[in-house]
C-alpha cells in the first residue's frame, strides 16, 4: 500500500465532504487528526481507513488499492466487505513483517558465520 496514493484518495474524500472539519464531524474524529494525516505528521491509520469505509461507505479496495468502485453500494454488505478488506490488509502487513524478520535473521546468521570464520 502506497501511503502517498492512499493520502491522495483521502484528500479527495476531504474535498467531497467540504473540508477537514466536515469530514472529521462525519466520522466522529478530531479535525486535528485529519489535519495531521493530510500534512504527513501522522501515519495513515487503519482506524481512519475503517471509519471512512464503514461510516461513509467508501470502498476499501478503492481507498487502499485505488481499484474498483469508489463507493460501496449495498448497505447490508458494507460492514462485511470492510472487515474482509481490513483482514486482507492486516495479512499483507504481517507477511511484510515476517519477510523483514527473515531478512534480519539472515543478516544475524551471516554475521555469526563471519565471526566463526575469524575465530577459526
Amino acid at each position: 500500500m502506497s501511503d502517498d496514493a492512499v493520502l491522495k484518495r483521502i484528500k479527495i474524500i476531504v474535498k467531497e465532504h467540504g473540508g477537514q472539519l466536515a469530514l472529521a464531524n462525519a466520522i466522529s474524529v478530531d479535525q486535528g487528526f485529519i489535519s495531521k494525516v493530510i500534512n504527513k505528521k501522522q501515519d495513515i491509520s487503519y482506524y481512519l481507513i475503517r471509519k471512512l469505509c464503514f461510516q461513509l461507505k467508501y470502498s476499501p479496495e478503492w481507498l487502499i488499492l485505488g481499484t474498483g468502485d469508489k463507493m460501496i453500494h449495498k448497505q447490508d454488505s458494507a460492514k462485511l466487505i470492510t472487515e474482509i478488506q481490513m483482514l486482507r490488509t492486516e495479512v499483507d502487513i504481517l507477511h511484510a513483517r515476517m519477510r523483514a524478520y527473515e531478512l534480519q535473521l539472515q543478516e544475524i546468521i551471516q554475521q555469526a558465520e563471519g565471526s566463526q570464520q575469524k575465530a577459526g
